[in-house]
């Protein structure tokens, strides 16, 4: 039986997706005078909000064909809840965000029931597999996307796109009093401190965390006074600390995310996955190395399909290389570590990282309408409810 008051179905699969979500619920509940309900899956900011997950939202949480494939049946079966919860609740729209490994076929599965479905966040159809723009209009009645050029790919196919902006832009992430941080966790002003952001998913985590103990060996070795701060999720967070026990440089790990932007402001450089932290980084002003590593059999097929020469999004929308990323085999310790020395001893190379941060952000609308509020006020026109 439908809801009597709307309800709208939310459906995230990762940790940035979970925080979209939860933004998404905080501008739906404000612009409805509070008559907005919710359902679906998500993760402990979505929960926060009111959200009751279907089931954990770490079962979704997996990226790369090879790590994808032991884990089938249980998404398969996760698919089939997801669906059947969704036909008896009968909610006034669906919004999937992210993850179209598995909103895809959910959405599949919905088409020609008459509800309302929305997907938050562009497939990247600009990087690769052009063909999913088609799928998209198939399955979803409205895209809402986060960057600028995006448009255009899903409107070529009828499907009606808005460029609501990057979250990023309504984060405080340049809030953080970076002195105070050193000053409660006892590390010198002057000593120079590397924020070290190995991923949110076991399977990336797994690859980088050696990487990264081994480049702050290296760097330790010219700078013995180095320290380093990790902030994490609570869905890698015993493993991150278990594989960085061991290193020889043993950095400051903390789970809480309010810490976040204070270690961003107190950083004087970051070791980041590639990733949305990335343009968190830059909302800081912290100057950044980026570093990826994927599963050799999913790195094989994605050379032969990504059609794009950067993986970080500043890269991508200034086209060339304003960070320095290291991917796959060059993703190494002795790499990583002249790089970030570089950007540690070069004033100018920070300067020019710090300028390009800027004409990023001011592209993914920065100083305009928050990005939330955009999505919400899509969401409710769909379901037919004017915002108050």
């Amino acid at each position: 039986m439908k809801e009597t008051l709307p309800c709208v179905f939310l459906i995230a699969g990762e940790h940035s997706g979970d925080a979209l979500g939860a933004r998404l619920m905080a501008a739906l509940k404000t612009q409805s005078a509070g008559r907005t309900g919710f359902a679906g899956v998500g993760g402990p900011r979505m929960e926060a909000e009111g959200l009751d997950s279907l089931f954990p939202m770490s079962d979704l949480s997996v990226m790369g064909l090879a790590e994808v494939l032991p884990r089938v049946p249980k998404l398969l079966r996760r698919l089939r809840q997801t669906v059947a919860e969704i036909k008896a609740r009968r909610p006034s729209a669906v919004v999937t965000i992210d993850a179209p490994d598995f909103c895809f076929p959910v959405a599949k599965r919905l088409k020609g029931l008459g509800i309302p479905l929305i997907h938050y966040v562009a497939p990247q159809v600009w990087a690769w597999r052009p063909g999913k723009a088609k799928v998209a209009a198939k399955l979803f009645d409205r895209l809402m996307v986060l960057l600028p050029f995006e448009t255009p790919y899903f409107e070529a196919v009828g499907l009606s796109s808005t460029f609501v902006g990057h979250p990023v832009v309504e984060i405080a992430a340049d809030g953080g009093d970076g002195q105070a941080f050193r000053r409660r966790h006892g590390i010198p002003a002057e000593a120079p401190l590397i924020c070290v952001l190995p991923g949110s998913r076991g399977n990336e985590t797994a690859r980088l965390l050696p990487v990264f103990g081994d480049t702050l060996a290296l760097l330790r070795k010219s700078l013995p006074d180095l320290r380093a701060v990790m902030p994490t999720v609570e869905a890698v967070a015993e493993q991150v600390a278990a594989a960085a026990a061991g290193w020889t440089l043993t950095p400051l790990i903390t789970r809480d995310q309010a810490d976040k932007h204070e270690i961003f402001a107190a950083a004087d450089a970051a070791l980041a996955a590639s990733g949305s932290v990335t343009l968190e980084l830059a909302v800081a002003k912290t100057p950044t190395v980026i570093a990826y590593k994927l599963n050799p059999l999913t790195a094989l097929l994605a050379r032969r399909l990504v059609r794009v020469r950067y993986i970080n999004l500043v890269n991508l929308i200034l086209n060339r290389q304003a960070l320095p990323e290291f991917l796959q085999e060059n993703c190494t310790p002795e790499k990583l570590a002249t790089a970030l020395a570089g950007i540690l001893a070069d004033d100018a190379a920070r300067r020019a990282q710090r300028a390009a941060f800027e004409v990023v952000l001011q592209r993914l609308g920065l100083g305009g309408p928050p990005p939330s509020e955009k999505a919400a006020e899509i969401v409710l026109s769909m379901i037919g409810e004017a915002p108050s």
